[in-house]
């Protein structure tokens, strides 16, 4: 196997090259398929600012209604405007999710315009988890997931359970794929 680096012409096999210690990549084969290791969400917990406003925005719509029989139009709007927020934050968390295969990790965001990035599982430079002190009460968490190939593409895993788990799963996924 011909070295990318120096051009020496290593042993059949080798994964570094004997001369510049360059990392040899051998082709894959064509049976091997990409498959699926993990999805991830954000948590619900990601969206309670806007469920507890949502329900405390139509409480106060009931309460009006119900008490203040001359304003049961704006009560029934408060209602209307607190199931809105409600749904809202609903679609706020299923707008993100990000997804761990055999190859590399995808990062979708968006319902109408959606975004998505990639990042190969060998481009990996670095995993790192945080956890602030609310996010530890409630057990979750960031991964952030630093690629090699720019300093600045970083995938981040915002508001996930188990953060810990996650990142060894990406991190086992990430030498299983440089084996």
């Amino acid at each position: 196997m011909r070295c990318p680096q120096c051009g020496f012409e290593s042993a059949q096999g080798a994964a570094f090259c004997s001369r510049c210690g360059t990392r040899l990549f051998a082709p894959k084969p064509a049976a091997v398929r990409e498959y699926a290791i993990l999805k991830v969400r954000p948590s619900l917990w990601y969206s309670a600012n806007f469920f507890i406003v949502g329900a405390l925005v139509a409480g106060f719509g009931g309460y009006v209604s119900y008490t203040h029989h001359e304003f049961w139009k704006a009560g029934f709007a408060l209602m209307g405007l607190g199931a809105v927020i409600f749904i809202g934050g609903f679609m706020a968390n299923r707008t993100v999710d990000w997804s761990v295969t055999s190859d590399r990790v995808i990062e979708r965001r968006g319902v109408l315009a959606r975004n998505r990035r990639e990042m190969e599982l060998a481009d990996i430079r670095s995993v790192e988890v945080s956890q602030r002190l609310m996010q530890r009460m409630i057990g979750l968490g960031d991964v952030a997931i630093a690629s090699a190939a720019s300093a600045d593409f970083i995938v981040r895993m915002s508001h996930i359970r188990n953060p810990n788990e996650i990142a060894e799963t990406v991190r086992k996924a990430r030498l299983k794929r440089l084996a």
